[in-house]
């Protein structure tokens, strides 16, 4: 949730930093109501005080005897009260838009984000080198389909397009990338969790994919649940409306979940197959912290990212998103992308976020850093580590040689073999 102190603190400037995320935001609004709302606010306390002081000369009257007074001055409080509750309905009109409005604000992205668009990403640095033999690579949907492990035509007549299944060997590689992820954060001290895969509105107001993303979320109507589209959205609620100690910080979880997403649009040909699809799974990494350590926490996580790609000898690019290209709750986002040979091509496989204290005050995420200590907001991060769809198309295609696919070595011993077939 945006916090309304900066922007009272400093309009001008606020702005000006919201605009690197959307040049059409405009205050104006959120300031008037801001305004109106403390207005409201002290003309109710002014009427609520007149109506204690008149109810207590109310009883002095009557221990006087004079009850004409007494019933002449109980006759104002009651229009008193009326009033009270008229202001009141208004006031909270007020403060319910005014709350609408402050959570479609994004967050204010950090002084070393670029300014700019998609395009406009800055490439921090690569690992690995791409493969080169370009008239040679099969697309992974083709390598799927003659080696029997993926099967799309069945995957659309069980749930539509975009919907795929995993076969033999096929779906072994899925659960030994599953396997290994987690195997390797949990031994880097993560916290492994397994989340519900459905949550309320109120989890997804917190996460911010709610108001915002309503249309991108699949919706159970009967139970007005919602399927996670990531386990971010899960992970942030663990500590909701809980203050933590200093000494609890940074905490590390990582949690695997399928994930849903709706992905409304039109997409090319060349997002077939694996690289966009409705259902995918992940392995997401969650870290609650303190603000004044979050950012060396992002590093530490882009590279627990990093580890596993460099455990699967894949080669991928590291790059900082623009403003106009961040999750709305997102102050700083760094993607690691993997390079899809037939498609020449790279894409995102992670990213990587510092949130600072935009969850957490939707949250209520807080922490004392000593014991006798206020408590403060903490901040929250969280990445991928790593979705798997896309890494699935990448082995494929980087590793198929000879009618082969060439198995990493990190996977070999959950596969139980060195190649396929």
């Amino acid at each position: 949730m945006f916090d309304i102190h900066r922007i009272r603190a400093d309009r001008v400037a606020m702005e000006a930093e919201l605009r690197k995320r959307d040049p059409a935001i405009d205050l104006a609004e959120i300031i008037a109501l801001d305004q109106r709302r403390t207005a409201l606010i002290t003309e109710v306390e002014e009427l609520k005080s007149r109506r204690n002081t008149g109810s207590q000369r109310v009883g002095q009257l009557k221990k006087e005897g004079c009850e004409k007074e007494a019933e002449e001055l109980i006759n104002e409080m009651h229009g008193l009260a009326a009033q009270i509750t008229v202001l009141d309905d208004q006031l909270q009109s007020v403060v319910n838009r005014l709350d609408h409005l402050l959570s479609l604000l994004p967050n204010v992205p950090h002084e070393s984000v670029p300014i700019g668009k998609k395009e406009d990403k800055i490439i921090l640095r690569s690992w690995g080198e791409p493969p080169t033999e370009d008239s040679l690579f099969k697309s992974h949907v083709e390598i799927g389909e003659e080696l029997g492990l993926l099967d799309f035509k069945r995957g659309a007549m069980i749930a539509g397009t975009r919907f795929p299944v995993y076969k033999g060997l096929g779906a072994q590689l899925e659960m030994a990338l599953i396997q290994f992820m987690l195997s390797a954060h949990i031994q880097n001290g993560y916290i492994p969790i397994i989340p519900p895969l459905l949550a309320n509105s109120e989890s997804f107001f917190v996460a911010a994919q709610l108001p915002k993303f309503a249309d991108e979320i699949y919706y159970c109507e009967k139970d007005a649940l919602y399927l996670t589209p990531t386990a971010e959205s899960l992970l942030v609620n663990l500590h909701r409306s809980e203050i933590l100690t200093g000494n609890d910080l940074p905490l590390k979880y990582v949690a695997y979940t399928p994930c849903f997403r709706r992905e409304a649009g039109t997409y090319g040909e060349e997002e077939r197959g694996l690289i966009r699809v409705h259902q995918f799974n992940k392995v997401e990494l969650f870290k609650f912290t303190a603000p004044e350590n979050s950012y060396d926490e992002l590093e530490y996580l882009l590279a627990d990212a990093e580890m596993i790609l460099q455990a699967l000898n894949i080669h991928y690019r590291v790059a900082l998103l623009p403003a106009t290209d961040m999750a709305q709750q997102a102050s700083k986002t760094i993607d690691i992308e993997v390079f899809i040979p037939a498609q020449g091509r790279y894409y995102e496989v992670s990213s990587c976020s510092n949130c600072e204290d935009f969850q957490a005050r939707r949250g209520a995420i807080r922490y004392r850093p000593t014991e006798k200590s206020k408590p403060r907001f903490v901040h929250t991060l969280n990445g991928s580590g790593l979705a798997t769809s896309r890494i699935f198309a990448a082995i494929l295609e980087c590793n198929h040689h000879n009618g082969k696919i060439i198995i990493p070595e990190a996977l070999r011993p959950l596969i139980g073999t060195e190649t396929i077939p």
